[in-house]
């Protein structure tokens, strides 16, 4: 009688994949959120092994705020098109266009402004289901999430109206209009997704590796000069060796001082951080309740 146990990172990886196959069973117009980062990347991996030989059951959305990396719009399409996936992007300039996101004064950030672009694409592709890679180690608001949280008919999240998941069962029934988002990697740390990638050899942005950038000081941390994120008269742009442990707009997005060229680099580095990779993000430092009122509100 053979004594089988899965490895930590297999473990994960069943996981994710019977929640992956749970989506596809259960609802009938579900999508995988796809940025480009490192945890949809490892998404799509896990969708690979849950779908294939077949195609992708699931389309690819991804709202483009128009402040991202010009790395990680350049990742996104291509990967999406060695997949052979479909790729849906809506972008918060045509929001803003149609009067569906309007921009707070004196705020540069567009992260809040995924909000009402994400409501109408889910209503315009009748989405039932949108599959995220958040993980509960992130901060403290996507710690409360289930693997399937439910989302009103106005697209809001009650952290005190979600369902029990007990036993690895869950509930994905729905009302006319409400929609559920599905977390597969809750479970995940930001060491299992690096150690993930290094494992399936996955391809990331080369953001995420050390480069050289030019970068301001502001906020207690390092901003990437750009002319969205233009210095201001009292600083100094310096020339640094850089990364970036999680993405987003490009005014928000925070980078590290860091020598780290490949994943097993990344992989020590994270592992000696004190940090959370979400510290490095200045939207989500304003206060604590920051992400969670963005999330109620129908934020990923």
């Amino acid at each position: 009688m053979h004594n089988y146990q899965l490895s930590h990172l297999d473990y994960l990886e069943t996981e994710a994949i019977h929640i992956l196959r749970e989506v596809a069973g259960e609802f009938d117009r579900p999508a995988i959120l796809f940025s480009g980062g490192k945890d949809s990347i490892c998404l799509l991996r896990l969708a690979e092994k849950a779908f294939r030989p077949s195609e992708l059951p699931l389309p690819l959305l991804n709202i483009d705020t128009g402040h991202h990396f010009p790395e990680l719009n350049e990742f996104r399409d291509r990967r999406a098109a060695e997949l052979g996936a479909r790729l849906i992007v809506r972008t918060v300039e045509d929001a803003i266009a149609r009067g569906l996101a309007v921009p707070p004064p004196g705020e540069t950030s567009r992260n809040k402004l995924q909000i009402p672009t994400l409501l109408a694409a889910v209503e315009e592709f009748r989405f039932d289901c949108l599959v995220g890679g958040a993980r509960r180690d992130e901060e403290k608001a996507r710690a409360k999430e289930r693997f399937f949280s439910y989302r009103d008919s106005f697209g809001q999240w009650d952290p005190k109206n979600q369902r029990p998941e007990l036993w690895n069962l869950y509930n994905a029934r729905l009302h006319p209009g409400e929609n559920m988002r599905v977390f597969p990697l809750s479970n995940w740390t930001e060491q299992d997704v690096w150690e993930y990638i290094h494992r399936e050899r996955l391809a990331v942005p080369s953001i995420y590796f050390s480069h050289v950038r030019r970068c301001v000081r502001r906020g207690g941390q390092w901003l990437p000069v750009n002319e969205l994120v233009p210095p201001q008269p009292s600083e100094t742009v310096q020339e640094l060796r850089v990364r970036v442990r999680t993405i987003g707009d490009i005014t928000s997005t925070g980078l590290i001082e860091s020598p780290a060229g490949n994943v097993d680099d990344i992989i020590a580095e994270v592992a000696a951080a004190r940090v959370t990779e979400r510290g490095t993000r200045a939207d989500d430092r304003v206060s604590e309740a920051a992400m969670e009122d963005r999330k109620k509100a129908g934020y990923f």
